[in-house]
């Protein structure tokens, strides 16, 4: 058969969407003159703006009378389970390693999904041109971590690639070729044509999209048999329910779009329009002969946050779904495609326990839905526990950090106070290598703290191991926070002076309400503060001129940054305009005797 289908895998950062886009101009998808820019298959204005892929998308180029199918996928193992979906669709991998800094946590998760699927791997040390690189030693340990999960004889013997995407040049040795072609050769040469077995049509559904036009879309590679437009199949659910349907049109992906085909046979990855009622995992089986596909397992949420309508006084200003069904619809919507994600109902009508991957995986779904329209509050994240063998269990992480040497004893400090031990200290080039095993409540609010104290030099990455036993409590943020005892708008003449009291959320000329977080407390312990208070104005002259009133600029948080940042009795209000923070109990008296109560079930 004349196709290949590959899946490009790697850690976040290490160039896979940079290659793609080298892929789809060597093989001439686009007009000489045509305009693309770069990172062609960051569509989203999400993954655009935070520089990381998100969703995994196709794209089919034609090279030497060949198709290869070409899967992008996310690197940040918070999108893990978008990875895990779609390498069912591929017969190989390319895996893509920075020649500085070697295989990362993300690294080996995706590796291990791929070889555990028998898929043939392709190393591509990309970034060789890197000052401090060094792609042999990096070799070295692709080779050790291949050993490490296991791999066969088979796997084991993969081919080596290096170049670099930016300058647009891959090899089989470190020599600068003039372009990826060496590369291309190695795809149709390693990458094994598409098994087929003979029967009739069974069609796994591993991906979704979306056209205004055409509704939902189900995509999935044909793995017997073929599909044709107009054909009557079985739709065979996971949970065993099977629905009779037909084939309204059928597509095949091509450069950056899809064409319209009459049949699609078994091995090509096609886009299936006119199903009802599918999910991911859902077999396309012959209408006659009905067999279903094993469902694709996905690794399980480690982490959950409470989802609620906005309490806030400021309800409805900005949104245009603020009501709790408009909340659950677009919960259970996203879980139809987000496999990593579940959503639970909780006693309230008004709140739902959502469950993901970790801080990322929620922030995105969180910054989607504001994107949309929608208002909401969100609550503390808390990592999910389970006991075994009668004792708690707790999610554990690898952490990586590299960080320049002159800070590794305070990385090496934060790490430890929140129950981290240190496996690995290596030097990299002039930068300090730590490998960390962290229960994933240590992580939280963690990455901040570590930017100020290594400023800003820090990179880290971290990928969840298992649950292991429960470590005991972690110290959490020492500072209180200045809670504002008024609703009205803020004056620069009361913010100057309190300024002396923490650091704040709000600029003057902010409106705020009853209990909303105005500033982080100088010292532990929280205050109400009054923000809105002018400044009284007589007709006498003060003997001496007012000093003009300067206030420092408001500490800007990411939607991220203030998940991390809040405790147990705090929240997020998010709508499309502002994200704010605030107490759960607006009222002070409430708060009272909230902690009154709690401490006394202590």
């Amino acid at each position: 058969m004349d196709i290949r289908n590959i899946a490009i895998i790697a850690h976040v950062d290490h160039g896979k969407t940079t290659l793609v886009d080298r892929i789809l101009h060597s093989t001439n998808v686009f007009r000489d003159n045509q305009e693309t820019g770069e990172l062609i298959m960051d569509s989203n204005p999400l993954e655009r703006e935070r520089g990381i892929t998100i969703f995994s998308k196709n794209a089919a180029v034609t090279y030497k009378g060949i198709k290869i199918n070409v899967i992008d996928t996310p690197g940040h193992s918070d999108f893990g389970g978008e990875v895990e979906r779609v390498l069912k669709m591929a017969d190989g991998v390319i895996l893509l390693v920075d020649a500085f800094e070697g295989p990362m946590p993300q690294t080996r998760f995706v590796l291990q999904k791929a070889l555990q699927l028998n898929l043939k791997p392709i190393v591509v040390i990309n970034k060789v041109d890197k000052d401090n690189c060094r792609p042999d030693e990096v070799h070295d340990q692709v080779f050790e971590l291949f050993f490490n999960l296991d791999a066969t004889e088979e796997q084991l013997d993969f081919p080596t690639f290096y170049g670099s995407g930016k300058n647009g040049w891959f090899n089989d040795s470190l020599t600068p070729s003039e372009d990826i072609t060496p590369l291309m050769d190695g795809i149709l040469k390693y990458v094994p044509e598409p098994k087929v077995s003979e029967g009739p049509l069974q069609m796994q559904i591993t991906s979704l999209d979306y056209s205004s036009f055409l509704g939902r879309i189900a995509v999935g590679k044909v793995t017997r048999g073929s599909i044709k437009e107009g054909q009557n199949i079985a739709l065979m659910q996971t949970d065993g329910v099977v629905k009779r349907n037909k084939v309204k049109e059928l597509y095949v992906f091509e450069g950056m779009g899809k064409r319209k085909v009459d049949e699609v046979v078994a091995g090509d990855i096609c886009a299936v329009v006119g199903l009802e009622g599918f999910n991911i995992g859902d077999t396309i089986s012959d209408f006659e002969v009905q067999e279903a596909l094993p469902a694709i397992k996905v690794d399980e949420p480690t982490m959950s946050m409470m989802f609620g309508i906005n309490t806030s006084p400021f309800f409805g200003r900005d949104g245009k779904f603020v009501t709790s069904r408009h909340l659950r619809d677009r919960l259970l919507a996203e879980t139809e495609k987000n496999l990593a994600l579940r959503i639970q109902d909780t006693d309230s009508a008004d709140k739902f326990l959502v469950f993901g991957r970790g801080i990322l995986h929620l922030g995105v779904l969180i910054e989607s839905m504001r994107r949309e329209g929608y208002e909401l509050t969100v609550g503390q994240p808390q990592v999910l526990t389970k006991t075994i063998d009668g004792k708690k269990h707790e999610p554990f992480e690898t952490l990586v950090v590299d960080v320049p040497a002159d800070f590794s004893g305070k990385v090496i400090d934060l790490v430890t106070q929140r129950k981290g031990e240190m496996n690995v200290m290596e030097s990299k080039g002039d930068m300090q290598h730590l490998e960390f095993e962290i229960p994933s409540r240590g992580l939280i609010g963690l990455r901040s703290n570590m930017l100020t104290a290594t400023a800003g030099e820090a990179i880290m990455a971290h990928t969840f191991i298992d649950y292991k036993p429960w470590k005991g409590p972690i110290p959490s943020r020492n500072n209180g926070v200045l809670i504002s005892k008024n609703q009205g708008t803020t004056t620069a003449y009361s913010i100057d002076k309190l300024q002396d009291r923490g650091t704040f959320f709000i600029d003057p000329g902010d409106e705020v309400y009853i209990g909303q977080i105005i500033a982080e407390h100088i010292k532990p312990g929280d205050l109400n503060v009054n923000a809105t208070e002018g400044k009284k104005l007589t007709n006498m002259r003060a003997s001496g001129s007012d000093g003009t009133v300067r206030i420092t600029p408001k500490k800007e948080m990411t939607l991220e940054e203030c998940m991390e940042y809040i405790q147990e009795d705090e929240c997020i209000e998010v709508t499309p305009k502002v994200i704010r923070l605030r107490k759960v109990y607006l009222d002070e008296n409430d708060r009272k005797r909230f902690s009154k109560g709690a401490k006394m079930e202590a």
